[in-house]
């Protein structure tokens, strides 16, 4: 699934931004994932670099997205455990190896379109 043609006139960083802000608490998303619905599949390095250049001062859920393996990118001492703690507290296990099962947690919007209309409604399922 890739973003319409509709929203063009949003940068990828504000198609980014906007996807991120749409998961909603117990779910999450993957770098490839959120960039893939920004409208660029290769993109998943650029989302990374949006989370970091941006997730403080846009105030974006980052605990949210995860690696594609179900995993916590960061490490040790550089905000793993930050990230999983957050991560817990919003409902989400992890199996015994540290990774989240993304057939139960991983987020599934309904409409790309929708999160990316003028009014910035949101989808939340």
């Amino acid at each position: 699934m890739i973003v319409s043609k509709m929203r063009t006139n949003l940068s990828f960083t504000e198609r980014v931004k906007i996807l991120i802000k749409s998961i909603p608490k117990g779910k999450v998303s993957t770098y490839g994932q959120i960039a893939a619905f920004a409208g660029d599949p290769r993109g998943a390095r650029q989302v990374a670099r949006v989370l970091h250049s941006c997730a403080e001062k846009d105030k974006l859920p980052w605990q949210r997205i995860i690696n594609r393996m179900g995993r916590i990118s960061l490490s040790s001492g550089q905000g793993y455990e930050l990230q999983y703690s957050l991560l817990r507290k919003e409902g989400i296990c992890f199996s015994s190896d540290g990774s989240i099962d993304l057939n139960k947690y991983l987020w599934h919007p309904t409409n790309i379109d929708r999160f990316l209309s003028a009014d910035k409604k949101t989808d939340r399922r």
